[in-house]
């Protein structure tokens, strides 16, 4: 029996990256898998997907200042260090986040690590050396592949392409306004650098109820911390500060067109090739930038007088930008055809199984399911050293 553990240590937004491949691991009769989460809320919200009860629960209890919710979880690193030893019983774990790379630190910890990356987008935010002390590291698509490699996060080794398993738990969106005006997604990051909601919040609500004949959902990113509170006075304004719409799909289902700055959610939207606009309200230099790589998909506004207008051509430009938005997308998200779970579960159980199993599957893949590259044989040998603690590379730098 293997024992595989899920971290669900994060906002709730992630726990939709990795549900899909637990699920599928958990319908195996040789697999156990326990979900360890530090917030009740987060383990509800687990639940309502795991209609079978296929799954094992263990609440880490830890304390916290703020309210237990779906966006609200006792801070990562105190359930770390609370329960380290309870999580390290578990031989493998797969994690979305990379907090949890400091249980590496923890004296004894010598279980082996699957990071899941979450999200697709190009901010370089999603990009920090924490990746590096993985034992594996599986990915969305090439791009991020491809610059994990580039910053030395990651290796030909250490690095699979499986897809994006979110998407297959995508349920067709409810209403969302009452009548049939068109609706545009509005979904500023939490970046106060890199996204006008900081600085313009209320400028921008003000000039999406003027545009009476559209209608609005303004969701900003479910991280979004200490940024501007602002509310809609008109009806054709939904201001959703955080819920669960904003984070499985509903909003980019249900919008005719995307406007925002650099949130991964836009590669999300354009699973579906749609009309984007991004608001470059600050005039950046975006042009060469890889954190607005994006952005070359769609309009630019850099005054919210323009919106309006940019709206009302979204239709009549889009064949403009449907190819680039094809080949953008397929560079973020590999298209597996509703399989990416299925692949995610497969490497995860073959790393569980041990070096020469993942070895045989990447073989047996090689060239077709992951990103069509041959991939460098033999690989992971090195990670049967994880026998012997000692042994273990450093997990500081590249690998």
């Amino acid at each position: 029996m293997q024992r595989i553990a899920f971290l669900a240590l994060s906002q709730a937004h992630q726990h939709l990256h990795w549900l899909p491949a637990a699920l599928r691991l958990a319908r195996r009769p040789d697999v156990e898998v326990t979900v360890l989460s530090g917030s009740r809320a987060g383990l509800d919200f687990i639940r309502s997907y795991d209609r079978d009860g296929r799954l094992k629960y263990r609440h880490l209890w830890a304390p916290s200042l703020s309210r237990d919710g779906l966006f609200t979880p006792p801070k990562r690193r105190l359930t770390l260090l609370l329960h380290h030893r309870a999580i390290g019983r578990f031989p493998v774990i797969v994690t979305t986040e990379t907090t949890s790379s400091l249980l590496y630190r923890m004296p004894g910890f010598t279980s082996r690590m699957v990071h899941l990356k979450h999200g697709a987008g190009d901010r370089e935010g999603g990009y920090n050396p924490k990746h590096a002390r993985f034992d594996l590291t599986l990915v969305n698509g090439a791009k991020d592949k491809e610059r994990l490699i580039a910053r030395g996060l990651a290796t030909e080794r250490n690095c699979l392409v499986v897809g994006y398993g979110k998407f297959e738990l995508v349920r067709p969106p409810a209403p969302v306004f009452t009548d049939d005006k068109p609706v545009a997604l509005y979904n500023p990051h939490f970046d106060p650098n890199l996204s006008p909601w900081f600085g313009h919040a209320q400028q921008i609500v003000e000039a999406m109820e003027r545009i009476t004949d559209w209608n609005f959902v303004v969701a900003p990113h479910v991280k979004t911390k200490h940024g501007p509170k602002v509310h809609a006075a008109a009806a054709n304004v939904l201001v959703d500060p955080g819920s669960v719409r904003s984070i499985d799909m509903s909003y980019t289902e249900a919008a005719s067109v995307y406007i925002g700055d650099v949130s991964s959610q836009v590669y999300e939207f354009l699973r579906r090739p749609r009309p984007c606009i991004f608001l470059n309200l600050d005039r950046v230099a975006w042009r060469g930038n890889e954190n607005y790589e994006h952005w070359k998909l769609g309009q630019i506004v850099e005054s919210l007088d323009e919106l309006e207008h940019a709206l009302r051509r979204a239709r009549e430009v889009q064949p403009q930008f449907e190819a680039a938005q094809r080949k953008a997308v397929a560079r973020s998200i590999a298209p597996m055809d509703g399989r990416a779970s299925q692949l995610q579960a497969e490497v995860i159980l073959a790393f569980a199984e041990g070096p020469a199993a993942l070895d045989a599957w990447i073989e047996s893949h090689a060239g077709g399911a992951t990103d069509g590259s041959t991939p460098d044989r033999p690989l992971f040998r090195h990670l049967a050293r994880h026998r012997d603690p000692q042994a273990r590379p450093k997990r500081t730098g590249s690998r």
